[in-house]
């Protein structure tokens, strides 16, 4: 798989900025003046924040004109976040068999869930939104280097195919393992490859880990929807809940009391 990803030709190439920007995640020591210094070094990043921290999503009456500006009216988590998204949505190319659109569309629904949700595991919800943010990175590799079977492996999921058993069978790997080798390639750190990887088994490594925790939960609030906003948990993990030591009514509550405006989304794919 290492191999497979160090020999292709057409990957996406990650912007310095967010490898950088990544890098200070855990440190509380980055200035402002730095953390400013990295995102002004890429132009197109730079004008594509401007443009979004004057939008009428952030509703600001001050006029954000400099990357120090919007540290100062958004905060650093908030501009971070906002670079991350727009570093990926930026790198990424179509390949003709994959609707990129709805893949970040995906992504970002499970990154603002996995945000919301890091509260209740004392988990850091930036390094939660990129996780979700990344989860997906392996089923975009995997168009990128086999499209034609990867449009194949599409189709008979539609009809009903589980999609890891059947890229294991194709392949010798699924998109988890993908996703998690090619995080490591672009440098990220180990714990955002670990949750790509464990993300549908959290304790599959022998360990409950956090972030996997989280997106499978993001996941499952996705998929159960409609359920979890009239207060129906039936189909909640309730045993994942407890072993990673979440208090139940809190999650409850706070599942239920989790917006998302679509248009968010939208604008970030602009």
């Amino acid at each position: 798989m290492k191999q497979m990803i160090e020999q292709a030709t057409n990957l996406p190439s990650i912007p310095e900025v967010l490898q950088k920007l990544i890098a200070t995640i855990h440190d509380e020591e980055t200035s402002t003046d730095k953390l400013a210094t990295i995102i002004s070094n890429d132009q197109a990043i730079t004008a594509k924040v401007l443009r979004l921290a004057n939008s009428v999503h952030f509703g600001r009456q001050r006029k954000v004109g400099s990357v120090k500006d919007a540290l100062v009216v958004l905060g650093r988590d908030t501009l971070r976040t906002l670079v991350l998204s727009i570093g990926l949505v930026s790198s990424f190319k179509a390949p003709a068999t994959f609707d990129l659109k709805a893949y970040w569309h995906r992504s970002f629904m499970l990154a603002n869930r996995a945000k919301w949700l890091a509260k209740l595991n004392k988990a850091d919800p930036e390094i939660a939104y990129t996780c979700g943010l990344l989860h997906g990175i392996g089923e975009y590799l995997i168009h990128i280097m086999e499209p034609e079977l990867a449009k194949t492996i599409d189709e008979q999921v539609e009809g009903g195919a589980p999609r890891r058993k059947t890229q294991l069978e194709l392949f010798g790997f699924d998109y988890t393992m993908a996703g998690s080798e090619l995080a490591k390639y672009w440098k990220f750190p180990n714990e955002i490859a670990d949750a790509i990887l464990w993300q549908q088994q959290p304790a599959g490594s022998g360990t409950l880990l956090p972030y996997p925790t989280l997106l499978y939960l993001a996941r499952y609030m996705i998929v159960y929807r409609e359920q979890v906003s009239a207060g129906n948990f039936d189909e909640l993990p309730v045993k994942l809940v407890h072993a990673a030591h979440m208090d139940l009514d809190d999650t409850y509550a706070r599942m239920r009391s989790f917006t998302e405006d679509e248009s968010d989304i939208y604008s970030m794919l602009q």
